[in-house]
């Protein structure tokens, strides 16, 4: 697990992560006094007149998907939108990251935003892919984050506050969030929390908060088998390893139906699970694996080992740590659902009640290991279309448009709210 780095160290990593790296003070006060608080109404005014170029915006990054660590252009076209906007922007942050940072005209907290820029490599892409493609919804993502800071920037006026707008590489390698914090982002900028939205299967309009749960994170283990029967003993331990499995791994669009409707059942079937792949090739093994809830890795890992030295001249190693999990602060959680219900209507949330989708990792844990935030899933679904179309990492993955207006809605009225700090800083009352 990652261990929490010294002040030292992140200043270091922040002065050498790009030359001329500005972190300053995000921008200056609008003269002529504060005015009032940021309103939902006043929001939804500047999506209106946003709406359109945010499209276009999303349509232009998706004819340029830049795969884990490439994202060159993505990175330059959000720095410009960012710099259009009035934010101090730094740029080549933990590889191609952006950080853009807006300052209100009213004292109050630190809120960060993240948004992940790359796209889906050919080798995750289900089936296989020639080439990267914004299969993940990260385009939609951008897109969001850099909509919500056009729209605080226009309303600084009444922001309260500071939100520091995190766009992040390499999310899909999960090696993107360690390169940013360990750039010293979060020290530097000093957030209080941290906030994030993912496309998921869901029909335009809803979100599904994660109180208590998130991504499962993800294991892996080496298996070798010496000797003339080794290729034998391979594919009977990776039939037994693949045994260890609570839940099987989707294949049809009726087992996604049935994933998306279990992981909002409370108890439901995948409360707990275990999710396997094993692949025998010759004398190896090759085992990857994710679990809820966290602690159960350690089991897993030591039924992976009692099958594997029960086969003479088999061993298994272990290359690493798990990675770890994402799990979401339940009382964040409950506060966002409480607000999206009071701004967006009451059928606007659904509540996850289980890790959701079972078999992603995702690299905001790191953040969350380090200052509280919430997770959400934005629904891209559109009415009549099938799951696939808004299931990340399928080939017809085709997110609805008009969740890009109705995230940054959401989420612009969201961190207005939480740099305010009306209620302190685990939000207000839940009901």
């Amino acid at each position: 697990m990652e261990r929490a780095l010294s002040r030292r160290t992140l200043l270091a990593g922040a002065a050498g992560a790009s030359a001329g790296v500005m972190w300053g003070t995000a921008g200056r006060a609008v003269a002529g006094g504060w005015g009032q608080p940021v309103e939902q109404r006043a929001v939804d005014a500047e999506v209106a007149c946003l709406k359109r170029e945010l499209i276009e915006l999303r349509r232009d990054l998706h004819r340029h998907p830049e795969g884990p660590g490439q994202e060159q252009r993505t990175a330059g076209v959000v720095a410009r939108e960012l710099r259009a906007a009035g934010l101090a922007v730094s740029t080549g942050v933990g590889g191609h990251g952006v950080v853009g940072v807006l300052r209100g005209a009213r004292p109050g907290r630190t809120v960060a935003y993240r948004a992940d820029m790359d796209a889906v490599p050919p080798k995750d892409i289900v089936g296989g892919g020639p080439a990267p493609a914004h299969l993940c919804g990260h385009d939609v993502h951008t897109t969001v984050a850099v909509g919500i800071a056009q729209v605080l920037a226009r309303l600084r006026r009444q922001l309260a506050g500071t939100v520091v707008f995190l766009f992040q590489p390499a999310e899909e390698s999960l090696s993107g969030a360690r390169a940013l914090i360990d750039a010293g982002v979060l020290e530097r900028t000093r957030v209080a929390e941290i906030h994030a939205l993912h496309c998921g299967p869901f029909p335009v309009g809803r979100f599904a908060v994660t109180p208590g749960y998130g991504m499962p994170g993800q294991d892996k283990a080496e298996v070798t088998a010496s000797g003339p029967d080794g290729p034998d003993v391979t594919r009977r331990l990776a039939a037994e390893i693949g045994a260890l499995a609570t839940v099987a791994l989707p294949q049809t669009p009726a087992d996604l139906e049935r994933i998306v409707a279990d992981a909002q059942t409370p108890d439901g079937p995948l409360a707990e699970f275990v999710a396997v792949r094993a692949r025998a090739q010759e004398t190896k093994v090759s085992v990857s694996y994710r679990c809820w809830p966290p602690e159960r890795y350690l089991r897993v890992r030591q039924d992976i080992h009692r099958l594997t030295t029960s086969y003479p001249g088999a061993g298994v190693t272990f290359p690493a740590e798990p990675f770890p999990a994402m799990v979401c602060p339940e009382r964040d959680g409950r506060v966002l659902a409480h607000h999206l219900r009071r701004t967006l209507g009451r059928d606007a949330v659904t509540e996850l009640h289980a890790a959701f989708p079972p078999f992603s990792g995702e690299d905001f844990a790191l953040y969350l290991d380090r200052v509280p935030g919430t997770f959400t899933f934005l629904g891209v679904r559109a009415p009549g279309a099938p799951l696939t179309t808004s299931y990340p990492h399928y080939p017809d993955f085709a997110p609805d448009e008009r969740a890009i207006s109705v995230g940054v809605r959401a989420m612009a009225g969201w961190l207005a709210e939480r740099t305010r700090g009306a209620h302190g800083p685990t939000g207000g009352s839940v009901r």
